[in-house]
């Protein structure tokens, strides 16, 4: 792909995007280029943005959010399970060591198949496609959904992509993977075949063996995990357990009492 610039930058944006990323590499820290600026380089895709999205080991948030505050921003550490965020007027560098569900955490994958990419006229590294589709694949809320962004880089990268690594990310949660790929079809029904016949036969033979077995008497709802908001009543109405507070979620009640509190 081409050089990700996004779209309809205003000189103060880039240069400041390009100011916090050269303070990162000038301080040596490890980080990959993700939002808009990934969904650019994956598949030519460019929109407005008023933020650029950089993604840290969680080892290396504080000294991120410290290399970007000696560079003359102002910086938080906003929700300390997945995000800090650098400030400069309207435009804001967003900072993530893992999502908003605590699930897709970045770690040494990540950064060990990151691709190439330019940025703003600078090589960098950009993440994963198949790290990028993983943590998207969870952002449901009503005002947000980032399907579209799972079916057109799957259209671009389908060749590329490491499957069994795609697969093996969503672990117990394959049915969100399931749904998306089925969707895939769906929105592209004369392109169905690239998505491999194998990985789909596998996920259709998961939920295919689930159906042949009792339903566990399990009061969980996994939908938080979908959505911060929406699936709040089943909680607090209805007496299910909040999947966020079981593994592989790392979230506790503090994180779940901060993030939820951010919602008005």
């Amino acid at each position: 792909m081409g050089s990700a610039e996004a779209k309809a930058l205003t000189p103060e944006s880039a240069a400041f995007y390009e100011h916090a990323i050269a303070a990162l590499a000038t301080e040596q820290i490890p980080f990959l280029v993700g939002g808009a600026y990934a969904l650019e380089h994956y598949t030519g895709i460019s929109r407005d943005t008023k933020d650029a999205d950089v993604f840290v080991r969680p080892d290396h948030v504080r000294e991120a959010l410290q290399a970007l505050s000696r560079a003359g921003y102002r910086t938080e550490l906003c929700f300390p399970h997945w995000l800090g965020k650098a400030h400069y007027g309207d435009d804001v560098v967003d900072v993530i060591f893992s999502s908003g569900n605590a699930i897709a955490e970045v770690d040494d994958v990540w950064f060990e198949n990151a691709r190439t990419g330019r940025v703003l006229g600078r090589e960098v590294q950009v993440v994963p496609a198949e790290e990028m589709i993983w943590s998207k694949a969870f952002v449901q809320e009503r005002e947000r959904y980032d399907g579209a962004d799972i079916h057109h880089v799957i259209r671009a990268t389908a060749d590329t992509l490491d499957w069994d690594r795609l697969v093996a990310r969503f672990g117990t949660h394959w049915r969100v993977l399931l749904a998306h790929l089925t969707l895939f079809g769906f929105v592209y029904p004369g392109e169905r075949d690239k998505v491999p016949a194998r990985v789909l036969r596998d996920l259709a033979t998961r939920l295919d063996r689930e159906a042949d077995h009792a339903v566990a008497n399990d009061r969980v709802c996994q939908g938080t995990l979908l959505s911060r908001e929406q699936y709040l009543v089943d909680l607090e109405r209805w007496g299910y357990v909040d999947a966020r507070l079981r593994a592989p979620s790392k979230m506790t009640r503090d994180d779940i009492r901060i993030w939820s509190a951010d919602i008005a």
